[in-house]
């Protein structure tokens, strides 16, 4: 005997002796709803060059975290002088004896010629100090172009044409030249000039010089944003019932900003990085003996180097060239996942 038809899920279905028939069984749908943020995480997924990429930049920062850890299990540190300590391993010029600088079961990358510091630790403390400068810069950077981005976007008027205004001045600045000439003048803000720099002194001159014309583009990109969300229906809704600038700027702008914001600090930090590694290779950045990613490219460069030891050169450039590729491909990929009608 058939029994009324039972609803389920949304569609009919025939139910036979008290029990659903296969018919019914197929037919039944469970509907469940999906909420932007999975829907973005779900066609990141699906995107193979975007995962290889988060797995190579998540393994960069992994390794820079725990190089101490690794540097211990090693048994070497980026600050022994082994020219000094084990003057065997090198000729009269100081470098190494051994072919390809040194490269041995001991010393995994070989030794650097000169100091002979250990290459392998040296790149993963590179890796950390010039990873954990960007990092400060970028949300930096992020912070200021939230705060003055979206205020002068929603803002408008006076505000809106002040912070401009600021933005075109601040880029008319040419950026590389500005930061190789206001280094020394920062750093000596902190520092007498008779005195020795400490790192520190260098790091925090190294984050200001970059923070200071580096937020104007993703500025630009917040304001745009901003002023095209103030008049939409529900922040006009918000207004009407009362809500305070600034609870509308939080609780209804800045949801609606998380997309073009992600998608650009992806590709600010790995800039950022070859910026500081570019300030460090000529000099006024992180010296000697603090490790950097942009310093050892300067060791490179010297003429004992080139001459005896080429193989040097291929760890911090291999290393950056592939941190810097696989970052940018993980914004294209972000952006893609955000936006699926965008075509690469």
């Amino acid at each position: 005997m058939t029994s009324p038809i039972d609803i389920e899920g949304g569609g009919t279905s025939v139910v036979v002796g008290g029990e659903p028939g296969p018919r019914a069984k197929d037919e039944t749908v469970k509907l469940e709803g999906r909420s932007p943020g999975r829907l973005m995480w779900m066609r990141f997924r699906r995107d193979r060059t975007g995962v290889i990429s988060a797995c190579v930049v998540g393994f960069f920062f992994l390794i820079g975290l725990l190089a101490p850890l690794i540097s211990k299990l090693y048994g070497k540190d980026p600050y022994t002088v082994y020219a000094d300590e084990r003057p065997e391993l090198f000729d009269s010029a100081g470098v190494p004896v051994q072919p390809n600088g040194g490269i041995s079961g001991e010393f995994w990358f070989g030794l650097e010629p000169g100091n002979g510091y250990d290459v392998f630790t040296k790149l993963l403390f590179g890796i950390r100090t010039s990873l954990m400068i960007s990092v400060a810069v970028t949300l930096a950077v992020v912070v200021t172009g939230i705060l003055l981005g979206v205020t002068a976007g929603y803002l408008g008027g006076k505000a809106d044409y002040f912070i401009g205004r600021i933005i075109d001045f601040l880029l008319a600045f040419p950026a590389q030249l500005f930061f190789i000439a206001s280094m020394p003048v920062v750093v000596s803000l902190f520092v007498s000039p008779r005195d020795e720099t400490p790192t520190y002194v260098r790091v925090v001159a190294l984050i200001l010089v970059q923070w200071f014309l580096g937020w104007m583009g993703l500025g630009r990109i917040l304001r745009g944003t901003a002023l095209a969300l103030r008049e939409r229906e529900f922040i006009e809704a918000a207004k009407v019932s009362g809500a305070s600038p600034w609870r509308i700027i939080r609780k209804e702008i800045l949801p609606n900003i998380v997309t073009p914001l992600l998608v650009q600090s992806t590709y600010l930090l790995p800039g950022f990085v070859t910026a500081e590694a570019g300030l460090s290779y000529l000099g006024v950045g992180i010296v000697e003996p603090t490790p950097d990613w942009g310093q050892m490219f300067a060791k490179a460069s010297t003429e004992l180097v080139m001459q005896n030891d080429i193989t040097y050169m291929f760890f911090p450039g291999i290393s950056m060239i592939i941190f810097v590729v696989a970052f940018n491909l993980l914004g294209d990929s972000v952006r893609d996942a955000f936006d699926p009608k965008t075509a690469r």
